[in-house]
């Protein structure tokens, strides 16, 4: 691990090689799983600020889960997290009638200069997942059997982890840090990759 600020980075976002491959996974990553995408507290309320802007393209189910509980809820390990419907699905997706893939009617909206909003940074760092202690911010790799086609494009395009998330990562902890994190990166290759 690599201390960068406040943050302790795990070497496998070095190590690991990602690159989303959404002809394969279709968007499985905003439908599986036991509870919503993890929010920060400020999240919330751009949610919510956010919801007239997405509100045309959720399903009615969605909707009626929104309405019902709002757009975050903190589920059973004490997590504020997005809403879901049916148990898994984040309520904030919808099905592309073009292509059939499931995708985030945040970033759809964002992307459309409907909101300022981009989406959940959890949702934008994946496969990265952030854990807030005390003294520091942990920055792990998370492995998910649904992204293991991400996997596998990653290797083929040689692509590690921190390049893929570079956007995001400077989305949250700022272009100062990432050139740390590069840094770091070229001193672990040249240490480790002999």
């Amino acid at each position: 691990m690599v201390e960068i600020g406040n943050t302790v980075v795990s070497f496998d976002l070095f190590e690991q090689q990602f690159c989303c491959d959404l002809g394969i996974c279709r968007g499985e990553c905003c439908i599986e799983g036991d509870a919503g995408a993890p929010l920060e507290l400020d999240e919330v309320a751009q949610l919510e600020e956010a919801l007239p802007a997405v509100w045309n393209d959720l399903s009615e189910a969605s909707k009626a889960v929104i309405d019902a509980q709002g757009v975050a809820y903190v589920d059973a390990d004490g997590d504020m997290v997005t809403s879901i419907v049916n148990g898994r699905e984040c309520v904030f997706t919808y099905t592309d009638a073009a292509d059939g893939i499931c995708k985030c009617a945040l970033e759809k909206a964002y992307r459309e200069g409907r909101t300022s909003f981009y989406k959940p940074i959890s949702c934008h760092l994946y496969p990265v997942r952030l854990e807030h202690y005390k003294r520091f911010t942990a920055v792990n790799y998370h492995r998910w059997d649904v992204c293991a086609c991400a996997e596998r494009n990653g290797k083929q395009l040689k692509l590690p982890v921190y390049k893929f998330l570079k956007v995001p990562l400077i989305r949250k902890f700022g272009e100062a840090w990432y050139n740390e994190l590069e840094q770091a990166a070229a001193a672990y290759e040249a240490e480790f990759k002999r």
